[in-house]
């Protein structure tokens, strides 16, 4: 029989540097679990991440074990990443921040191919096309 899910928890740490402070020790100690058991396993799986922020799920059972899935960089630090921009637009619809060609949303679709609901190359980089005009980003021909 499958364990229990209590808690599903989201992330977002530098990788290769989850320490026992804020965020992950006080989000794991609200939930009793041994943050070592986390935190090497982490920084050793994203240790070629480093200086990027990455995504983590974890999903925490009823006997106090966990598991954990590493969803990678955000796609809004690849677009403003590519974009050459600190942050997105305020108002996105009237005062647009910065500029991506097709190639650069078809390499940020390719790197989150494997996270995207997206039955092909097209609809994956529709959903990254999305992300960035909510940004204020436009798309170049």
């Amino acid at each position: 029989m499958a364990k229990k899910v209590i808690g599903n928890l989201k992330l977002r740490i530098p990788a290769g540097r989850a320490t026992a402070g804020p965020p992950v020790g006080s989000t794991l100690g609200q939930w009793g679990l041994n943050m070592m058991d986390f935190i090497n396993p982490f920084n050793d799986a994203t240790k070629g991440d480093m200086g990027k922020d990455v995504i983590v799920h974890i999903q925490v059972f009823e006997d106090r074990t966990f598991a954990w899935k590493s969803l990678g960089e955000p796609a809004d630090d690849m677009i403003r990443k590519a974009a050459n921009i600190k942050k997105g637009s305020g108002k996105p619809h009237t005062d647009k921040v910065g500029t991506i060609t097709k190639a650069q949303l078809a390499e940020i679709a390719e790197a989150k191919k494997d996270l995207l609901n997206a039955n092909d190359d097209e609809a994956r980089m529709k959903i990254i096309a999305g992300t960035a005009r909510s940004m204020g980003v436009e798309i170049a021909e």
